[in-house]
């Protein structure tokens, strides 16, 4: 069993940086956030239960990280700002496109906890509705709820800075 979670985990990893990279919305607190979540899983891993879903299980337990990482921010009063809007200035190529997505993880970044949530499972993640809502904890009318709101917002965001 040890190998098979070994080698699923593994797998998982590209999937769980991109998921923690569209909530934590900084590289290196993504970062953190993805080595928080394997070190948390392996410590775990017999409350895994083998044939179940492996993917979901990592994704609930990076949420809750998430959860309880912006609790502790708070707590401890803590502000961020924004990176520098000048970071990519003098890349190579491909600036229009740089420029597109930096709006888009802007609108993202504007959106409530919830509705980027939303957003980032189904829109980005691929899961469906179902599998969104049990990873966050909410009946799956909820989830559809705050994918609209979410989808909508980041429509009237993006016409605007586009």
């Amino acid at each position: 069993m040890t190998d098979r979670f070994e080698t699923a985990l593994l797998a998982l990893l590209p999937r769980l940086r991109r998921f923690a990279l569209g909530l934590a919305r900084d590289a290196a607190r993504a970062d953190d956030l993805c080595q928080m979540t394997v070190e948390r899983a392996l410590r775990s891993r017999q409350q895994w239960q083998e044939g179940s879903r492996l993917d979901s299980w990592m994704y609930r337990i990076m949420r809750n990280l998430w959860i309880d990482e912006a609790r502790a921010e708070t707590r401890r009063g803590q502000t961020f700002v924004d990176e520098e809007a000048g970071v990519t200035v003098g890349a190579d190529g491909g600036q229009e496109a740089r420029a597109q997505l930096s709006d888009v993880d802007r609108a993202m970044a504007r959106l409530p906890d919830e509705q980027r949530e939303a957003v980032l499972l189904v829109m980005v993640e691929g899961w469906s509705y179902k599998e969104a809502a049990e990873i966050v904890g909410c009946p799956v009318g909820t989830l559809n709820s705050r994918l609209v709101r979410g989808r909508d917002a980041l429509l009237a965001m993006l016409g605007d800075e586009l």
